[in-house]
């Protein structure tokens, strides 16, 4: 298989259109570098392998987040549920402040010493093994060394550019 450059013969506006129909969960990916935490809302999170167990996130080459990540090789992974929403919108604005970031939002440091928000439905950490080009993303692949689930509550959904919501199971 020949894998050169790729022809972009389809409009941006409709392969926009045709991946926001992928619903989503939502999720903020936590690292330390520096001593300083970074913390970006991510929808591009997926589990790669069984054996070994192995995850991965793809992250924009120009967030702030790319690098501090890279230099780190840990990173936290924080899957947030229906009440995420506020969460997620706070973590996805480019150019907050870095300093504080996390004060309003109750973590705990997992076992490699990252970020795990306490609202999470699911939490896992992850050694970098693997850092792939993604055209304008890097997909970062991570063995993961730690995970929970730390609360049952349905998961944030990201479906067409919005927030959406799914009942309990037993609603």
């Amino acid at each position: 298989m020949h894998q050169g450059s790729i022809e972009n013969e389809v409009d941006e506006a409709v392969f926009r259109k045709v991946t926001g129909r992928f619903a989503t969960g939502v999720a903020v990916v936590t690292t330390l570098a520096g001593g300083v935490d970074h913390a970006m809302t991510v929808n591009s999170f997926a589990s790669v392998s069984l054996d070994p167990l192995l995850v991965l996130v793809c992250v924009e080459k120009i967030a702030r987040f790319h690098d501090a990540v890279l230099d780190a090789g840990v990173w936290g992974v924080s899957i947030l549920g229906r009440d995420g929403e506020e969460a997620s919108r706070a973590f996805a604005k480019r150019g907050r402040t870095l300093e504080g970031q996390l004060d309003l939002w109750s973590h705990r440091r997992g076992r490699l010493g990252l970020a795990l928000f306490d609202a999470a439905i699911a939490t896992l950490e992850c050694r970098t093994t693997a850092v792939h080009d993604g055209g304008d993303h890097s997909v970062i692949i991570g063995g993961v060394v730690s995970a929970d689930t730390p609360r049952d509550l349905p998961p944030l959904i990201y479906y067409e550019g919005r927030y959406r919501h799914l009942r309990a199971l037993d609603d």
